[in-house]
């Protein structure tokens, strides 16, 4: 069984990463996405909630599942008895981080191999830190995100700001 991981925060989850989870599990006989503890960084969302918004999203591709992890890229793809790391791009600036990372990883653990997916034109320019961004003024988000996401990002902001869903 070819078994591959896609790590990353996913805060939120987004078009683009969908994307790339989709073309993965064409790949790959099992996709396994791996929501990054990490503790360095204050998310919108816990990585309980990262989670299960991720299993939400993703419940109609089969073979992909949905799991947590904290430290390296490459300890959780063995844990996962996976040989390879997915990894999305939308432009050059991604290219020249992550190949340092691939070739980090690389020596870390030459048994796993990074596969890059270049992110589709439409969703070149989409960041979770984007969506946050627009979300947090009260902009439209519907195109950046499916619409559980957007639901589940609208209620976080009225939580933090204390408002209801009448008092928008």
């Amino acid at each position: 069984m070819r078994t591959a991981v896609y790590p990353g925060t996913f805060d939120p989850v987004t078009f683009g990463h969908m994307d790339v989870v989709r073309r993965a599990a064409e790949l790959f006989d099992e996709v396994i996405i791996g929501v990054l503890n990490n503790s360095a960084k204050t998310p919108l969302f816990s990585v309980e909630e990262r989670v299960n918004i991720l299993k939400k999203v993703t419940e109609d591709i089969p073979n992909v599942k949905v799991t947590s992890f904290s430290g390296l890229s490459v300890d959780f793809a063995r844990a996962c008895d996976a040989k390879v790391i997915v990894r999305g791009l939308r432009a050059i600036t991604d290219f020249e981080y992550e190949l340092q990372m691939a070739q980090t990883n690389r020596i870390l653990a030459p048994d796993i191999d990074t596969t890059f997916l270049i992110t589709s034109l439409e969703y070149a320019y989409l960041s979770s830190t984007t969506v946050k961004e627009v979300a947090a003024f009260g902009g439209d988000i519907h195109n950046f995100v499916p619409e559980y996401v957007a639901r589940e990002i609208r209620r976080k902001y009225r939580a933090v700001h204390g408002l209801t869903e009448q008092g928008e």
